[in-house]
């Protein structure tokens, strides 16, 4: 076989497995967040478990993220506004704060409230348990600074006709 036609074949099987390759990634995409960059993000991101609820960790495509499962079951994102008050249900977990938005059930979003800058964290309900994953990026989250709690609405003043 001519030299020149050698180096086509090899081109062309080095296109061929390298497209192969593409294919079969585990590299989630996603979209940072506006304050991704924020180095309190970092030390977040290096505290994650490798896996959640059974599910492997694997590898993301943007700053200050993860991703869980195969499909992902668990997308977490650091980075975000720290939300204002808010009348979603907020919870206590591992000594963290979240917001539940079950609007998409049986997908979460979870997000944390009274940390700065705040985490997100969307997740498959079918697939794992909240709790359990909340619970376990607790030691991670947990690193980011407070600045507020949720509070009871219980323990909230009624609103007052007097003045």
């Amino acid at each position: 076989m001519p030299r020149l036609s050698r180096r086509l074949v090899a081109l062309a099987l080095t296109g061929t497995l390298a497209a192969g390759l593409a294919a079969c990634t585990s590299t989630v995409p996603m979209e940072p967040a506006a304050n991704a960059n924020d180095p309190a993000c970092a030390e977040v991101i290096v505290r994650l478990p490798d896996s959640l609820d059974g599910q492997e960790r694997r590898w993301t495509d943007a700053q200050a993220t993860g991703a869980w499962g195969e499909p992902a079951a668990v997308l977490l994102t650091c980075g975000l506004e720290t939300p204002a008050p808010s009348t979603l249900r907020c919870i206590t977990l591992g000594g963290v704060d979240w917001l539940v938005d079950e609007s998409e059930s049986p997908r979460f979003r979870l997000t944390t409230y009274g940390r700065s800058p705040a985490v997100e964290v969307y997740l498959d309900n079918e697939v794992v348990s909240p709790n359990v994953v909340l619970d376990a990026l607790s030691i991670s989250v947990g690193t980011l600074p407070e600045v507020g709690a949720c509070v009871d609405p219980e323990g909230l003043p009624e609103d007052s006709d007097e003045g």
